[in-house]
């Protein structure tokens, strides 16, 4: 901890550990809108499947397949050398898989054999380590596993075999790679561009440490695959440094419900605390709610705590899950119509617009 933090602090920053939160990052300088308080390169990280991307740079055009492997692309030599000593190690992994095979080889699968290798290249010397750039940060990780249910478990294990065979080191046992697997689901990052497409996954050991808030005083961007902490308030000397892990456009039960699937834990954040007061039964039905169906109430409907349907904040009317589903079903078979027929002076388009005023998705 002592290493972590003389690493860290001469950039305003503290690694410290609160005893409601354990390890955090705090600040030692003020920071202010728009000033960036981290800035880190990945530990590992790949590109997405979804579009053949470079492995250097995530570009996607001009690309170039490995002879070797045929799984990772390059758009030229720039980006190939970077990533030699690297790749030079995944690639005769992956070159020893028969072709079916290799086809199973996913991001996930990729970053975890990257993973196991930059810290073998770094127990040897062949590439720098740092404190913050290590394989002892990245060990110390939380992992979540015993909070894991016997599917995801059961999938972990699967994916560790995988990992297992195209190592090929006995060193390593399958209960490991699947605890690592764990901690890269409540850790890694998705890169995104300026537009927030994502490219791919990356591990970033420091942004790690920074704690959810659904008010976060910070935000994190990519620059390439360089990741980016940026103040978007006023953080004064000795507070902490927060970002927002999920979409915060949505009501404190949604967000509630998604960080304990996600993440594991329940948020006591400025906003979350104040659950069920009548702010928040506002913001609520400002961000997620449907209006009521009577045409005199000016109420909105919030799904009820048994969810069992939607209940209107003002004058108490029960709306069933299935109506609600139906209607809402309804408003988006039109609206996919009115792409097809884009005209604001069309019938259509009226009285599209006419049932959003009759009964809105305000999300």
């Amino acid at each position: 901890m002592e290493e972590l933090q003389n690493a860290v602090k001469d950039g305003g920053l503290a690694v410290s550990n609160l005893p409601e939160k354990g390890r955090c990052l705090l600040t030692t300088k003020n920071f202010y809108p728009g000033e960036v308080i981290l800035r880190q390169e990945p530990y590992v990280c790949v590109p997405n499947n979804t579009v053949s991307r470079c492995d250097g740079c995530f570009a996607s055009e001009s690309l170039k397949k490995c002879s070797a492997c045929q799984v990772v692309w390059y758009c030229g030599s720039t980006c190939q050398k970077s990533e030699w000593k690297l790749h030079r190690l995944e690639c005769i992994a992956l070159s020893r898989l028969e072709k079916e095979k290799r086809k199973a080889v996913t991001p996930s699968i990729r970053l975890m054999v990257r993973l196991y290798l930059r810290r073998k290249l770094q127990n040897e010397m062949f590439i720098p380590a740092s404190v913050t750039d290590s394989c002892n940060f990245v060990e110390a990780l939380v992992s979540h596993l015993k909070d894991l249910d016997e599917k995801q478990l059961v999938l972990y294990a699967q994916m560790a075999s995988l990992v297992h065979l195209i190592l090929q080191w006995p060193e390593i046992n399958l209960k490991e790679i699947a605890e690592n697997f764990s901690k890269l689901a409540c850790n890694a990052h998705t890169i995104c561009d300026c537009e927030l497409r994502p490219l791919g996954t990356g591990l970033y050991p420091i942004v790690s440490i920074i704690n959810h808030s659904c008010l976060p005083n910070a935000v994190l961007i990519f620059e390439g695959k360089s990741s980016v902490v940026r103040a978007v308030e006023h953080i004064p000397e000795g507070a902490e440094v927060s970002i927002a892990y999920i979409d915060i456009a949505g009501s404190t039960m949604t967000r509630q419900k998604t960080l304990k699937e996600q993440y594991f834990f329940t948020c006591t954040c400025p906003r979350c605390i104040k659950a069920g007061q009548y702010n928040d039964i506002q913001e609520s039905a400002i961000l997620e709610g449907y209006r009521c169906k009577d045409d005199g109430c000016n109420g909105f409907l919030l799904r009820d705590s048994d969810d069992k349907g939607f209940i209107c904040q003002t004058c108490g009317l029960l709306r069933s899950k299935e109506e609600v589903k139906r209607i809402v079903s309804e408003i988006t078979a039109i609206s996919d119509k009115e792409l097809k027929y884009k005209s604001p002076g069309s019938i259509l388009f009226n009285g599209y617009m006419g049932l959003l005023h009759t009964f809105p998705l305000l999300c």
